[in-house]
């Protein structure tokens, strides 16, 4: 498999995410559901904390990558939606930072909506990976 970084300019690279992944060769794709801030049966984590929320759902997606045998490094795509922008743009650090110690260099959206599947979740993470 080979992976193209397609950047037309670089405006994003301080936000950690690329404008395009052009993948040739590849031998699977997984498409995971989004992933929010809960425990193993599904109750929400760290209510109104997005900081919390946004690693949890980190650690949980990366739980479904290790059962599917991908790393954080496969994911070419990332969409997060929240339901506070200001805030989730402000508690990236740790996200920024794990993603780019793990190489992962994603086509990313960011999506502000009223609400998600449980009152107290503030963000959520879908991605999609190749290899």
């Amino acid at each position: 498999m080979t992976k193209k970084i397609i950047n037309p300019w670089s405006w994003q690279d301080k936000y950690g995410f690329v404008q395009a992944n052009e993948i040739t060769g590849a031998q699977r794709m997984l498409f995971c559901a989004g992933q929010v801030s809960v425990d193993d049966d599904g109750n929400p984590l760290y209510p109104g904390d997005m900081e919390k929320q946004i690693n949890q759902a980190l650690d949980n997606l990366e739980t479904v990558l290790r059962q599917a045998e991908v790393q954080l490094s496969d994911i070419v795509r990332l969409t997060y939606y929240t339901t506070d922008v200001s805030a989730f743009t402000g508690a990236t650090q740790k996200l920024d930072e794990r993603l780019k110690v793990a190489g992962c260099k994603p086509a990313s959206t960011l999506l502000g909506v009223a609400s998600l599947f449980h009152p107290d979740c503030v963000v959520e993470i879908e991605a999609t990976a190749v290899v």
